[in-house]
């Protein structure tokens, strides 16, 4: 089974920056929408952003837009999820997901990820 490789988490101040990276070595990368999602304990999992197989549309949730962007490299097999101004209440594992539909907006959708990469915001 595929996996797909989460990294660039870790421990930030408040109003910091991160990268996120997703290494999806699939053959057919360029042909799946793909989605950041995140989980914090005790709280469901949200799907934060999305973007399309060719990257001309993206998805944010209202929590995070104008905040974080998502883009992807098809020739590098690689999903990034930049994410600026963090807030504490951004504390979560994030993980990378794809999904075979068209509907890449829906959390549903999603059936492949990874491991996940833990990210910690400071007050």
């Amino acid at each position: 089974q595929v996996q797909l490789v989460e990294s660039g988490g870790g421990l930030v101040q408040g109003g910091g920056s991160l990268r996120l990276s997703c290494a999806a070595p699939l053959r057919t990368f360029s042909s799946y929408p793909m989605g950041w999602f995140r989980q914090a304990p005790g709280k469901e999992r949200e799907l934060v952003a999305a973007i399309t197989k060719s990257g001309d549309s993206t998805y944010y949730a209202d929590s995070v837009k104008g905040r974080f962007t998502i883009s992807r490299d098809n020739a590098k097999k690689m999903v990034y999820l930049q994410m600026n101004s963090l807030k504490p209440e951004d504390t979560a594992v994030y993980y990378c997901e794809r999904t075979r539909s068209t509907s890449y907006y829906k959390s549903t959708v999603y059936d492949l990820w990874g491991q996940g990469t833990q990210v910690t915001v400071s007050s």
